[in-house]
């Protein structure tokens, strides 16, 4: 297997793992008798993601994120036809990890929430939802090049990205979703049919993932790197 064909293989199980896994929590979040919450769902997603960037990070750079390929594509880190290859395999892995959820998982309970997919909250307007994704992926992106991409990044594997995720949750999983990732909100909403305000988890985390990439390239890594 070529090298691409193995960093592509890579990309696809990891967005594969976190789909299942984040959507999985909000289903049986909504299962009777285990409820465990917004904390609950909160550590659930943050230790899936850690674990898929930990996972492929030593083979493919560990972005199962189409937003952080697409900001490491702005400062040059990847290229264009590797990033694209990336992508491609991410969403075919959040379909892949959508449909588990769907085969595996209470389908009762997964069809009256459309098998995990993001919802905005009524409250919430489709610009601050935009907003909110932004800050939240920037937050994410900027882990993700302090912890990993950084020359002398503390070797603590994909826990210094995951673990942005618990305040972002906690913050504003209940307007959002608190997505942080187009791939995570793409794998439901094919699956269940359910696109609406589907740009918002595009827009808002390629924006922060493309501003905290190259405020870190340009500023904050380029005199100790």
């Amino acid at each position: 297997m070529s090298s691409l064909a193995r960093r592509a293989t890579a990309e696809m199980l990891g967005t594969a793992f976190l789909v299942f896994f984040a959507c999985g929590a909000v289903i049986m979040d909504n299962f009777p008798g285990a409820r465990f919450g917004l904390l609950g769902m909160t550590i659930i997603y943050a230790f899936i993601v850690s674990l898929a960037i930990s996972m492929t990070m030593g083979i493919s750079g560990g972005h199962v994120n189409p937003a952080v390929t697409l900001g490491m594509l702005v400062i040059k880190r990847i290229a264009p036809s590797e990033a694209f290859i990336y992508i491609a395999s991410q969403l075919v892995g959040a379909l892949v990890g959508a449909m588990m959820v769907k085969t595996f998982l209470p389908s009762n309970v997964g069809r009256v929430i459309a098998f995990g997919t993001p919802v905005l909250n009524s409250s919430v307007t489709f610009g601050n939802g935009v907003a909110i994704e932004a800050i939240i992926t920037f937050l994410l992106m900027s882990g993700m090049m302090a912890t990993i991409v950084a020359q002398n990044a503390p070797r603590i594997g994909g826990f210094g990205v995951g673990l942005t995720l618990i305040p972002s949750m906690m913050v504003t999983g209940v307007l959002t979703g608190a997505v942080a990732n187009p791939a995570r909100a793409f794998g439901p909403a094919i699956i269940s049919g359910n696109v609406t305000a589907q740009a918002v988890w595009w827009i808002g985390p390629i924006l922060g993932a493309v501003l905290a990439a190259l405020l870190w390239e340009h500023v904050l890594l380029k005199k100790s790197e």
